[in-house]
C-alpha cells in the first residue's frame, strides 16, 4: 500500500476497541499483578489521578525486577519498575511506522495519544494481525484482478 492508503493506528483501534488498562504509579506491584491477571493483559499504562501518562509497566518489568529485588518487590510501588520514557503513537500514524518503533525500541505495547489524551493502546499482536489482514486483502484483490472476477 502506498501513502494515504496505508493502514493507520486509528483503523486498528476501530477494530480492536479503545479500552486501555491503566494503573496509578503508587499502586503496589502485587496489586498490578492482580490487575494484569484480571484484565488478561501483558502491560498497563501508568497514569496519575489527573490522567497524565507517566509510564508503562509490563510483565517483563516485573520479572526483571523480581530477579534482582526478590519478593520484597511485591510491596514496592509500580513507579519503581515502570518505564518512564514511553514511546507513543498517534491515531494518524501508519501501522508500518509503529511496527518500526516497536522493533527499534524493543517494546511490545505502544500507548496511543491524541492531543495529549490517552485514546488506546496497540500491542505487537494487534500490529501483526493488522498487517496479515492487509496482506490477505491485497492478495484477494490481486487474485480477482488476475482471474477477472
Amino acid at each position: 500500500m502506498s501513502g494515504s492508503d496505508a493502514m493507520r493506528i486509528s483503523d486498528v483501534l476501530r477494530s480492536k476497541g479503545a479500552d486501555v488498562a491503566t494503573v496509578s504509579p503508587e499502586v503496589t506491584v502485587a496489586t498490578l499483578l492482580d490487575r494484569l491477571a484480571e484484565r488478561r493483559v501483558g502491560a498497563m499504562v501508568v497514569q496519575t489521578a489527573d490522567q497524565t501518562l507517566v509510564g508503562i509497566v509490563s510483565e517483563r518489568d516485573v520479572v526483571r525486577a523480581l530477579h534482582s529485588d526478590g519478593a520484597a518487590l511485591l510491596d514496592a510501588p509500580v513507579a519503581q519498575i515502570m518505564t518512564a520514557e514511553v514511546s507513543t503513537a498517534a491515531p494518524t500514524d501508519s501501522v508500518e511506522h509503529v511496527m518500526r518503533v516497536m522493533t527499534e525500541q524493543r517494546v511490545r505495547h505502544v500507548p496511543v495519544v491524541d492531543h495529549g489524551r490517552l485514546v488506546g493502546i496497540v500491542s505487537i499482536g494487534d500490529v501483526v494481525k493488522s498487517r496479515i489482514d492487509d496482506l490477505q486483502s491485497t492478495t484477494a484483490h490481486l487474485e480477482s484482478y488476475i482471474t477477472g472476477r
